[in-house]
């Protein structure tokens, strides 16, 4: 890519989120984020990737504290032992524990659903958090671009690979759930079918934007799917917000000067992101309901290309090819 284009991509995606941020600022001012109420959720098991920082770690510790089995999905060890023992310390459920997935490596993947199954536990909730942003050009274990390998490859076969025991969990007035976490930079992404690596014009921005692009698409193509086979899972996707975690140590230094100085008032805190993440995992308003894009625990619509139905078929057979499974979708509209 030149560096123009590169500039292009970085300004929009910069753009993108300062109009997130300015929009936080201003509910900061008029009281800020209320925290919702959900109901408990007994007897429930839920899988949260990326579970041991940010986001994903309040999302499975609300989780946990509804009372859910909560499965942390990851690749660090060390943290997974410390997060397992805070979150079980301060939401008093022992019901929590900690799974290997490095969502860069597809044979990994395939052990974490393969050590999942041999619990014999059901699973009701799929949270598809974990990521990487605006990382330097390299590539996964597999030789995919990370952003697009890891956020969204590695989540498409996850999600593949635990469908069977979705759908087995789910039942008339109780479906299991698959919450997948996109952002706003989605809305100033693109999606090049011709090079989903980047290969010809790489971009840290526009990967990491075409790979929230990508899970959208993915999302609204599995609810259609999963809706026409009349399966009780339905499939949606949560936008956090602006958050302070660690994800911007690869941001321009403006941007970490920025969040470091005034994170306490134009961030959300991880507790305040994953509460859309958790609202689409639990709540009774959504009982049933797939397909929708949701913002501060509110649907909203998403980029107008994420609809294409022809686009999401064509991301979808191209994603079964790139992860060695069978597309048994044929054409379906």
């Amino acid at each position: 890519m030149s560096p123009l284009s590169a500039a292009r991509a970085a300004l929009r995606v910069y753009a993108a989120g300062a109009a997130v941020v300015v929009a936080q600022l201003l509910r900061r001012c008029r009281g800020g984020f209320a925290e919702p109420v959900f109901p408990r959720q007994p007897e429930r098991v839920a899988v949260v990737t990326g579970g041991t920082d940010g986001i994903g770690y309040a999302t499975a510790k609300y989780l946990a504290r509804l009372g859910m089995h909560v499965i942390l999905a990851g690749n660090n060890d060390r943290k997974a032992e410390e997060a397992v023992r805070k979150i079980k310390e301060e939401t008093l459920n022992e019901k929590v524990e900690f799974l290997y997935c490095d969502l860069a490596s597809m044979t990994s993947i395939r052990q974490f659903v393969q050590n999942f199954k041999m619990k014999k536990i059901p699973l009701h909730v799929l949270v598809n958090n974990a990521g990487v942003m605006m990382v330097p050009q390299r590539t996964t274990k597999d030789g995919f671009e990370e952003h697009f390998g890891l956020n969204y490859l590695g989540h498409f076969l996850l999600t593949h690979l635990l469908l069977d025991t979705l759908k087995a969990s789910g039942s008339p007035g109780r479906c299991a759930r698959v919450v997948t976490v996109s952002s706003a930079t989605h809305y100033v992404g693109e999606l090049n079918l011709d090079d989903l690596q980047g290969s010809t014009s790489y971009s840290p921005h526009g990967a990491y934007a075409q790979s929230k692009v990508a899970l959208v698409l993915f999302t609204y193509r599995l609810q259609h799917l999963l809706a026409a086979q009349g399966s009780h899972v339905t499939a949606n996707v949560a936008d956090p917000g602006v958050v302070d975690t660690d994800l911007y140590k690869h941001l321009f230094w403006g941007t970490r000067l920025l969040k470091k100085l005034f994170h306490w008032w134009l961030f959300k805190t991880p507790d305040e992101g994953a509460w859309t993440s958790v609202y689409a995992a639990v709540t009774p308003a959504l009982e049933g309901v797939g397909g929708r894009y949701l913002y501060n625990e509110k649907a909203t619509k998403s980029l107008a290309l994420t609809y294409d139905r022809e686009l999401q078929r064509q991301l979808w057979s191209r994603s079964c090819q790139m992860t060695g499974i069978p597309d048994g979708t044929g054409d379906a509209d």
